[in-house]
């Protein structure tokens, strides 16, 4: 969307929509088109945003001699670019310490493991945690998981640098860029608690979770004491 174009305001463009369901009230009609309207203008927030984000200026350069372990083992941070330009890492929370991963990140990835093969057409995906690699490759067999590329932060330089300085094992969503041989930290997601709002749970806009952008279309929603977890077979 170009931002000089001259948009249709939102409540006319719903206005247009003919969408009509069995034995709905004109109650009904006019709070969904009123609703309508928001979703038109949350549409044209989220692409504002994008373009925002796209426009940012290089971040700082990569230096750190980073070390991973991957499947196919030893890699350094170049290497986890492949052949593409962009490389995003999500920061898995499955350190030495913990006995299974974290319930959400698995969530989270779970659902990526699906579009691995599609975001790979245009970024590099990879997946960084502390935990050994024969620990992750396990549980990713474990979990199904197909397309996802898991690696261990073999030093955790890396971690303490994009992710943690006091060694936490948290979770983080980083994307670098590499331009003629140098590589540079583009973006990461800032949002957690201290920017949370009110009665909500820490997290980005837009939700990287598909889980909770699906159950925000229902009436329950997704809820204040529900999370995922790793097993519901007990």
């Amino acid at each position: 969307m170009n931002s000089n174009e001259t948009l249709v305001p939102a409540q006319e463009l719903a206005l247009k929509n003919g969408a009509r369901y069995p034995n709905e009230s004109e109650e009904y009609r006019k709070a969904r088109n009123a609703l309508l309207a928001e979703e038109i203008e949350l549409r044209r927030h989220i692409e504002r945003v994008a373009q925002q984000r796209r426009a940012l200026p290089l971040g700082g350069t990569v230096t750190g001699p980073y070390k991973f372990e991957g499947e196919n083992g030893p890699a350094d941070f170049a290497d986890l670019f492949g052949d593409k330009q962009t490389l995003i890492i999500y920061s898995y929370m499955f350190g030495p310490q913990r006995q299974r991963p974290c319930p959400m990140c698995t969530s989270l990835l779970s659902s990526w493991d699906g579009e691995a093969k599609d975001v790979g057409q245009r970024a590099a995906l990879a997946v960084v945690a502390r935990s050994p690699i024969d620990r992750l490759i396990a549980f990713k067999k474990e979990r199904g998981w197909q397309g996802l590329n898991l690696y261990t932060d073999l030093t955790g330089d890396y971690s303490r640098d994009y992710v943690s300085a006091d060694d936490e094992d948290d979770t983080a969503i980083n994307v670098f860029t590499r331009r003629d041989g140098t590589i540079r930290h583009f973006w990461s997601a800032e949002m957690g608690g201290a920017t949370a709002d009110p009665g909500q749970d820490p997290r980005g806009a837009p939700d990287p979770m598909p889980l909770w952008t699906i159950l925000d279309m229902t009436p329950e929603g997704r809820g204040s004491d529900w999370y995922p977890k790793l097993d519901y077979r007990t």
